[in-house]
This record gives structure tokens, sequence and C-alpha cells, in this order.
């Protein structure tokens, strides 16, 4: 196996490939704070990608109430469970990774759900922790809670299905890392169904090869955000490219908040993925859950999304999820704008940090008419 270094786990780690890293790199981040769970998303995708036979079940894209809802079933409690038990030493992961903690024989430590896994994507959906009871009210921090977290594939910088695939049928694209495979060379072994430990990866029976999303590559090409992206309700999503930590950019906004102000967490680190799909924890999570879930930088980036509204430069950024179906390759902000602006620097989006308001009187004299709404 060869070394290559995670920085999210603050250290080299072994992987069946040496590192060869894309010209550039997708990536998105949520903001799981803004989640309705609408599942327009889902739907998005589903009828953009999986409408066809063999495909009713996959859900490229799917939306899950946390602690109790998973798809396939128990994806994360399954996988946990066969890692143990992980450890941080400071910023430095001191367990071992999926690669590392492979049986021999095995190129990742993995497992294939059942079919009656895939059979219930609504499970635990609003099921919240603790009961309500009749008088209730919330105070302080929150002893009833759950929260919904969006999931796509990660298009990973080390992807265990990529290297669990004994075909070399995935790859992920020089251009734009996104992880693919060729339906060409597949021919549905399905290891890296049981590899990837986030259950991304689909197997069509009817064409007897594997599928997963593709992050709407067609549309990417064309400086366009993701089907799931644009139809985003809660307006939680923003695609771009992410550069390595040591060189991070200000002006590019996933590294803004991934690599600046480190407001935005991958999902399950400690598995060694260098997943790219990055996420804002929800604030009224008890701390313990979300430190397996985001690793040990969630009580800084708890602290600094809390404190967004006295930070116009987050702040702002944040104004810019959900306003524009192009891809903000950089952004600025200036007083109390922020622009978005597309890879040539051409200005594609401006949003006002605070919505203008107008107050009407009660009584509108012109008409003669009172007024029922006056805001």
């Amino acid at each position: 196996m060869a070394r290559v270094y995670n920085w999210q786990l603050g250290r080299e780690m072994s992987y069946w490939y040496p590192e060869q890293r894309s010209k550039r790199q997708f990536a998105a981040v949520f903001d799981t704070n803004k989640c309705i769970a609408c599942q327009t998303c889902t739907l998005a995708c589903k009828t953009t990608w999986t409408s066809g036979k063999g495909q009713e079940y996959m859900l490229w894209n799917n939306v899950e109430t946390k602690p109790y809802g998973f798809y396939p079933l128990a994806w994360d409690v399954n996988m946990l469970e066969k890692l143990g038990a992980q450890n941080w030493d400071g910023q430095r992961y001191a367990g071992r990774t999926v690669f590392e903690a492979a049986q021999a024989g095995e190129r990742v430590l993995g497992w294939r759900p059942e079919d009656i896994d895939y059979a219930h994507p609504n499970v635990g959906e609003d099921d919240c922790v603790n009961g309500v009871e009749k008088g209730a009210h919330f105070s302080g921090v929150h002893n009833s809670w759950f929260f919904y977290l969006a999931r796509m594939c990660n298009h990973c910088t080390y992807p265990a299905c990529l290297s669990s695939c004994p075909r070399a049928a995935i790859y992920k694209r020089p251009e734009d890392g996104i992880v693919v495979i060729d339906q060409a060379r597949c021919r549905g072994y399905q290891e890296c169904v049981k590899a990837c430990p986030y259950k991304k990866t689909f197997y069509n029976a009817m064409t007897g090869t594997s599928e997963k999303c593709i992050a709407c590559f067609p549309k990417i090409e064309l400086g366009m955000q993701p089907q799931c992206f644009v139809n985003c309700i809660g307006k939680i999503r923003f695609a771009g490219w992410i550069s390595k930590p040591e060189n991070a950019r200000p002006d590019n906004p996933i590294d803004f908040l991934v690599h600046v102000k480190k407001v935005a967490l991958p999902l399950f680190p400690q598995f060694g993925l260098e997943p790219n799909v990055y996420y804002i924890p929800p604030v009224n999570v008890p701390r313990d859950f979300l430190l397996q879930m985001f690793g040990p930088n969630v009580d800084a980036a708890l602290e600094t999304y809390r404190n967004a509204p006295k930070d116009k430069d987050l702040s702002g950024l944040l104004t810019l999820f959900g306003s524009t179906e192009l891809i903000v390759a950089k952004w600025k902000r200036a007083d109390e704008q922020v622009m978005g602006y597309d890879e040539s620097g051409r200005e594609i989006v401006r949003v006002p940090m605070r919505e203008p308001t107008h107050v009407r009187q009660p009584f509108d004299a012109a008409r003669n008419v009172a007024r029922t709404n006056i805001s």
C-alpha cells in the first residue's frame, strides 16, 4: 500500500494508490441548520437520474433524520461498530481508517447491505431523542432533539469504492475530481457497494452494474450547480471547488468556509476517505454525538457559526447559498452587499445582506380601504 497525506486526519495513512489529486476538486458545503427535510433535493435527483428500471430503490441523494434515520438501514452504526474505537490526539487522528483496519485479503473494511436494508428510506423520520410531554417547553440546551442530514456521494479524495474495484471501473475525473463508474468495465461484483462506508454506491440488478451520484457533471461542465443544489428550498447547499489547506484562498467560497473559518466539517473524517462534502454542524445537538460525526473541530465550528451575526464576511457569504444556479468561483463583500463571480471574474450574482423593509400605513387614503397586512 502507498502512503498518502490526509489533511482531515492530520497525518499520513495507508491507501492502495499513490496520492494523485485532480487538477481541481469539486466540493460542497451543506448548512444542516437550515434543512427542513422537504426532500425536494431527493426528488430532483430521482427524477433526473434514477427513474429507470432497476433504479427504484436508488437514492443518490437523500435526507435522513438523525439520530434514528438511515439509508440504507444502519449504514453509519454498522460502520462505526466495525471500525471500533476512534481516538483523536488533538487534531491528529490516532485510530485506524477503513483501509488500515481491513481484514487480511480485503482492501477495505466494509459490509454489504441486504436488500431489506433499502426497503425503508423514511425510517426514523422526525423521530426525536426523548419525548416531549404536554406542557414542555425549550429553554437552554434541548433535551429532545433531532436534525436533518442531507447526503450525496462525497466524491472523496481517496475513494473506498475506487480502491476496492477489481475491474478498475471506478475513477476520479482529472478535471474536477468527480468519482464516476465506467459502465463498460463494471461487471457488478458489488465490491464498491461493500467498500463505501457512506453506502452511496448502488447495484442495478437489471443491468448488472453499479451506479452512483455523478455530481451532475454535465451541468458542472457548463458552470452550473447540480440539480439537488438548485432545487433546494431551504438554500442549504453551496457547490464549488476546494483547495488543499496550504493553498486556500479567502476569495474562494468553499476555501473560506472550510479552511479559513473552519465552520464546515467533513462527515466521519475518521473513515479516512477525505470526503469533499462538508457540513455546518447543527447547533441543537449534544456535543458527543457531533464529535463522533464531524471530528474534533466541531466545538470551534459551532462557536464560529453562532457568532456569524457579528462576522459580516461569514454572514455575508452565507447569504449567497441558493442565490444562483451558477457555480460561484470567487466572492467578495462590499459594505452590505455580497457579490459572486464565475471563473472568468464576471459578476453572476449580487445579494443584499439585509432585505429592505417597507411599512405601510394601516389605512390607504387613496383607495379608502383599511389594509389587513401592513408589513
